[in-house]
């Protein structure tokens, strides 16, 4: 993974800031239950987006990995993985307290919530199974199939299977997504940049992670 350019982490920062400041500040539609915790939109919505980014680079770095058999393409497979489980679980956390405002409890049986936590679920046996091999073309191997495995598990259990059952979420079983009935102009000038931010963010920390990993394997 080569070294992001400074603007690009600059981007990452005003983003993320931009994104905090106006998902707090901006006008919302007043809408029935949901109110001013419409807000959430900014930060629950936009963690799951940089998260499947994420996975989807992890994914492309697996099937390279297959075929090249480099281990720093089992490198960077690993560290998205890591990375996006970081936004995996805070669109989790605050998935779950917008339900709680919501939908007045923390989790309730909705196919969409439930098919979050078993990819997320997935995602965690990854790393357990990257743990129980010694043997690093062993271990690289087998985890990247696991890893496509559990791709496409996250494609099934949260964009697929939901859309097919009657769902509590936004876009799911029949009930409209936000953009279809009032995502307004004026949350967009929010949400995209926000969705951005949150995405240069998560390859910032991948480099990090990937730097320091390279550096802990220089000084062994």
């Amino acid at each position: 993974m080569s070294r992001l350019h400074p603007g690009f982490k600059v981007a990452a920062v005003l983003l993320v800031f931009y994104a905090l400041i106006g998902g707090l500040l901006v006008d919302v539609p007043a809408l029935n239950i949901l109110n001013e915790s419409i807000r959430n939109l900014f930060f629950h919505v936009t963690s799951w987006f940089a998260m499947v980014f994420l996975f989807i680079l992890s994914f492309a770095f697996s099937i390279k990995y297959l075929r090249t058999g480099a281990e720093k393409d089992d490198l960077l497979a690993r560290t998205f993985v890591q990375t996006g489980m970081i936004f995996g679980m805070a669109g989790l956390v605050t998935g779950m307290l917008w339900a709680r405002y919501t939908w007045g409890a923390y989790w309730v049986p909705d196919p969409k919530l439930n098919g979050a936590a078993i990819a997320l679920l997935a995602y965690l046996a990854y790393g357990v199974l990257r743990n129980s091999f010694t043997d690093p073309l062993q271990r690289g191997k087998i985890s990247a199939v696991y890893n496509i495995f559990a791709f496409v598990m996250m494609l099934l259990f949260i964009f697929i299977l939901p859309r097919m059952t009657d769902s509590l979420h936004p876009g799911n079983g029949g009930n409209p997504a936000f953009s279809g009935y009032d995502l307004d102009n004026t949350m967009r000038l929010v949400f995209y940049p926000a969705t951005i931010g949150w995405i240069l963010l998560g390859l910032w920390i991948a480099e990090v992670k990937v730097r320091m990993e390279l550096f802990k394997e220089k000084n062994i």
